[in-house]
């Protein structure tokens, strides 16, 4: 399991404070034809290099953050959302002559409906460059990578951005750089520069679609400005890695679903970076971002991948001994789900046997699914199902069955439980939604009273006639 706590990154860049108003439309302006937003809750949080910082901290590491904020209640708030979160030390500079940075984004439902930008994005004054260069400096002793993180609001001026890679190869520091420039040469000297495809068709000044495109792309704008390796990420095409004294790899997509891309390029270079960092060469810390990058597009907002998700997501997908790793401990389900309801994600939870899989058991699961951001499948241990259903049961063992359930597209995560109720996970995870099917009345399902108390619901799904897994094994022994 990756362990980054022992990690500490430099991240440089445009910090900015993102805003998010949620609500819902439900009819048109008589003043003018745009949406009328009854607006639900609010929240704010560092975005930029802000949110790279973020991600860093989420998955265990230790960021530094240096960058510019005006002398203003914007700067005051994004100060006061970074003392909240002991893993990320403000090194940030305070400019006299200019505002921090914000955005604010209004969603409806699921779907962003406009942002607002209030910002200056000329370069920083010579004072600033200096304040900040020194910033670095300072900061430079210990870390394991630097991360540049452009948003073209000003910070990495050239200048800047050279003093600051001089710094970091003077200490054997690696640089990862997200770049905004069509210049790639401002970033002469990094390790590893992270574009999307149409960032570097720009940069290139040619087409970046097939893999062959961005092979060749890549390889021009490496050559000219004396880069070793370039991450293309390419959204649902997944990602390539092209390095300039190698062949090029690239990785499929893992999103099960996309909710919103905002700050997706920020949880890749800050994965990248702490995988890297960690010893992993750039072709391993590439599909560990691109594990990451999976997980965060499937949430909305500007969001970041907990620890917690990015091993269990790693788990699911390492074709170790089949199961075993698909199953969460209690501890770790507990964690995931918090992280999910932090992200305003609905999660459902059902539980079963699912001792042989049948079509029954799929309809289930994806009407569970169906009525829920996330769900949970809790499973009877061996112990529990041979109590519950008699001593020739289970047919497959817990981590057979886990391994069969977890691959299902509506299942987002499996855990094991050997009483025989789920009662106490429920009362653990308190999920939105608890499913069950419609051979239960709500009075008879385990935990509804719970699950209602605590503002869910309980939701029964008819069952597909005449599948059971009892059945199964009556037609197979005859």
């Amino acid at each position: 399991m990756l362990d980054f706590s022992a990690l500490r990154i430099l991240v440089l860049g445009d910090v900015m404070l993102d805003r998010f108003l949620y609500g819902e439309v439900e009819r048109i302006s008589p003043e003018a034809p745009v949406p009328v937003l009854r607006q639900r809750r609010a929240r704010a949080m560092p975005g930029g290099a802000g949110n790279v910082a973020r991600n860093i901290s989420a998955l265990g590491g230790q960021a530094v953050l240096v960058g510019l904020v005006g002398q203003d209640a914007a700067a005051a708030e994004c100060r006061a959302l970074l003392a909240e979160d002991a893993r990320i030390a403000d090194a940030l500079v305070a400019s006299s002559s200019r505002p921090t940075v914000c955005k604010m984004r209004v969603i409806a439902g699921t779907q962003q409906v406009v942002r607002i930008d209030d910002e200056v994005t000329g370069p920083a004054d010579a004072a600033e460059a200096a304040a900040l260069v020194a910033a670095v400096e300072a900061a430079l002793p210990g870390c394991g990578a630097l991360i540049l993180s452009d948003y073209a609001k000003g910070v990495l001026a050239p200048g800047t951005v050279a003093a600051a890679i001089a710094a970091a190869k003077a200490r054997g520091v690696p640089v990862f750089a997200d770049p905004k420039s069509e210049d790639f040469g401002l970033y002469r000297g990094a390790d590893c520069l992270t574009p999307n495809a149409r960032e570097l068709a720009r940069a290139a000044r040619a087409p970046a679609g097939t893999e062959a495109e961005v092979e060749a792309a890549a390889r021009r704008v490496m050559a000219g400005a004396g880069l070793p390796a370039l991450l293309c990420t390419r959204a649902e095409k997944g990602m390539m890695l092209v390095r300039a004294d190698g062949p090029a790899t690239g990785v499929p997509a893992e999103a099960r679903e996309v909710f919103d891309v905002s700050g997706a390029g920020d949880t890749v270079i800050a994965t990248l970076a702490l995988a890297h960092a960690a010893g992993k060469p750039l072709e391993e810390a590439m599909g560990i971002a691109n594990t990451a990058a999976g997980i965060v597009v499937g949430k909305l907002g500007t969001a970041t991948v907990s620890a917690d998700e990015l091993a269990h997501a790693l788990r699911a997908g390492s074709g170790s001994a089949p199961g075993e790793e698909a199953l969460l401990d209690w501890a770790a389900a507990r964690r995931l789900v918090a992280e999910w309801k932090a992200h305003g994600l609905r999660v459902g939870f059902t539980n079963g046997c699912f001792d042989i899989l049948h079509a029954g058991h799929v309809a289930l699961l994806r009407a569970a699914r169906r009525r829920c951001d996330r769900l949970v499948v809790g499973l009877n241990t061996d112990a529990s199902v041979a109590r519950l259903k008699g001593p020739e049961r289970p047919v497959n063992s817990l981590a057979d069955r886990a391994a069969v359930i977890s691959a299902l597209a509506s299942v987002d995560a499996v855990v094991g439980f050997g009483q025989d109720t789920p009662l106490e996970l429920i009362r653990l995870l308190l999920p939105d939604v608890l499913v069950k099917g419609a051979d239960y009345s709500i009075e008879q399902v385990v935990g509804a009273d719970v699950v209602q108390a605590a503002g869910g619901e309980v939701a029964l799904i008819e069952l597909v006639p005449g599948r059971s897994t009892t059945n199964t094994i009556a037609r197979l022994r005859r």
